[in-house]
């Protein structure tokens, strides 16, 4: 199925996926999935973008989907209707407010073995071919 831990490339031994995971049952489902492919660690890019998500009804169990993840970056972007800060903390959290910033941390935190799991019900601004092209290039 088409968007559902569809493998988009391994670059310099480093494999990055495409989820459509857009509600925390679908995250952690998806990460945990990571998680049984993963030689390393479990990367996260996350864009809240579904309108439950946009509206904030996801926002109590959103933290502990992402807690299957070994790093997590989010998107926080002019549409969303509330501050991701506000539910997502700690050291292994990045939230971004720029599609660059969160391709330019992840191709500095990857290493081999690592999976990146990119996960959104939209377009997210390009990430998809940014985040292949920047790991190929390491």
């Amino acid at each position: 199925m088409k968007r559902r831990m569809e493998l988009l490339g391994e670059f310099n031994g480093i494999r990055v996926f495409d989820d459509f995971a857009h509600h925390p049952t679908a995250i952690r489902l998806c990460l945990d999935g990571a998680r049984e492919v993963a030689e390393g660690r479990v990367l996260a890019v996350l864009e809240p973008r579904s309108n439950t998500m946009k509206m904030g009804v996801h926002n109590e169990q959103l933290a502990a989907a992402l807690s299957f993840a070994d790093t997590v970056w989010a998107y926080q972007s002019d549409a969303l209707g509330w501050d991701l800060d506000a539910v997502l903390s700690g050291d292994n959290i990045h939230i971004e407010t720029d599609v660059a910033a969160i391709v330019a941390g992840v191709k500095a935190a990857a290493r081999p073995g690592d999976c990146v799991v990119i996960m959104s019900n939209g377009s997210f601004d390009g990430i998809y071919g940014l985040m292949c092209e920047s790991i190929a290039e390491a």
